[in-house]
């Protein structure tokens, strides 16, 4: 695509700077200019010229040579030079997803000084790790991020990429699909492959979770997803693993960035990660009220866990957002979760379905939770929560 301006029609009634909404356009001799690095080619400009002056050309579109795309790459994501937890679940998935291909599965990480955490993916599963090293990289900042990984997509041709849906991933990725003109599924819960026609089965929640979609991207490559934290298993350490460690050097004009970090601020807080936490006491609407949390944090004390809530509990004032699992809160994957009052709507459920043992708590047998239980107890919870905890400090001298 392109944009033009023809100033034989341009009048200087300065309407399209007042419509664009990345102020890429100004004025010069009493006609508009663009600055094509802040023109996203949004089109609002044109649509407001009542004089015909501005043309969009977009060229046509072309189906890429989907058969010259080839392996399944991981984007390593790490901070201050730590992985990120979710890399591993990905690399899990995605050795899975490659092995059902029969091609290589690869992971990209880009930073300072992050050489020495190459041989850890590859342990974890990965066959290549390209590492871009370079002090630009130390802290994430979009532009050189997606400039690099756009390099390396078009120079090596993926066919699938994950990356994880986490604040920075959310970032990065959906500019870089946008650069290289391919689809995005966002917020995945289940992924597979059609290993006929080589299509990524990108499962998530639809129409405000009441329905599970099944997203293909027929036509274009990479197949890009990103994939909450805690949706999938960790990838296993194997230490026998052999793979190739790739350097790239990157253009140095690909690094630059018109934004700079002024300071990282660590944020300070006493509440519990929901999301690493080996054991979960949960609590919803059957509550009936934020004092009856009380029950909930007396029994997760016990067991040394934490507690969540679903959202109908956060809507309610009973608790902090930061305690909410489901679809608009926190993925996790405790070992056991314990589900008090919670009906299991399927925003809750994609949530907190792949933990290792749930145990559900409701007063009412069809409860959608019970579907996915591991061990259910019809009752009234507020009998079945202090018996749970008595016993539970009776068993473990507590």
């Amino acid at each position: 695509m392109s944009i033009q301006i023809n100033n034989d029609k341009c009048t200087g009634c300065t309407i399209c700077l007042k419509v664009c909404p990345f102020s890429a356009l100004s004025m010069s001799n009493k006609k508009a200019v663009i600055d094509l690095d802040k023109c996203t080619l949004c089109g609002a400009c044109q649509d407001s010229c009542n004089f015909k002056a501005i043309e969009i050309k977009r060229e046509a579109s072309r189906t890429p040579n989907l058969e010259a795309y080839k392996g399944v790459w991981v984007f390593g994501e790490q901070k201050r030079g730590a992985v990120q937890p979710v890399v591993y679940e990905l690399l899990g998935k995605g050795r899975e997803l490659a092995d059902k291909l029969g091609v290589e599965l690869s992971c990209v990480i880009l930073g300072h000084n992050v050489k020495g955490k190459c041989q850890e993916l590859i342990f974890r599963g990965a066959d290549n790790v390209y590492v871009v090293d370079a002090p630009e990289l130390e802290h994430f900042l979009d532009e050189p991020y997606t400039n690099v990984l756009v390099n390396l997509i078009r120079k090596y041709r993926p066919e699938i990429f994950l990356c994880g849906a986490t604040v920075i991933g959310r970032s990065l990725i959906s500019r870089v699909a946008v650069k290289i003109h391919t689809g995005l599924t966002a917020d995945c819960t289940g992924l597979d492959v059609d290993t006929k026609e080589r299509f990524l089965l990108q499962t998530r929640p639809a129409f405000g979770g009441n329905i599970m979609a099944t997203i293909l991207s027929k036509n274009h490559r990479p197949q890009m997803s990103t994939v909450r934290h805690k949706v999938f298993k960790e990838a296993v350490v194997n230490p026998n693993r052999k793979g190739k460690i790739i350097e790239e050097v990157i253009p140095k004009v690909l690094l630059k960035s018109r934004t700079k970090l002024l300071d990282v601020v660590e944020e300070i807080t006493s509440t519990a990660n929901i999301a690493e936490a080996d054991i979960i006491v949960s609590g919803g609407r059957g509550m009936k009220g934020p004092e009856n949390f009380a029950l909930l944090e007396e029994l997760a004390k016990v067991l040394g866990g934490a507690v969540g809530s679903s959202r109908a509990a956060v809507d309610s004032g009973w608790m902090p957002y930061s305690h909410q699992v489901g679809q608009t809160g926190k993925t996790v994957c405790p070992k056991i979760y314990i589900a008090c009052g919670i009906s299991g709507q399927i925003q809750h459920l994609v949530g907190m379905q792949s933990s290792d043992i749930i145990i559900a708590i409701n007063q009412d047998p069809s409860a959608p939770i019970f579907t996915v239980a591991t061990y259910g107890i019809v009752g009234d919870l507020f009998q079945v929560v202090p018996l749970l905890t008595r016993k539970f400090k009776e068993a473990l001298n507590r």
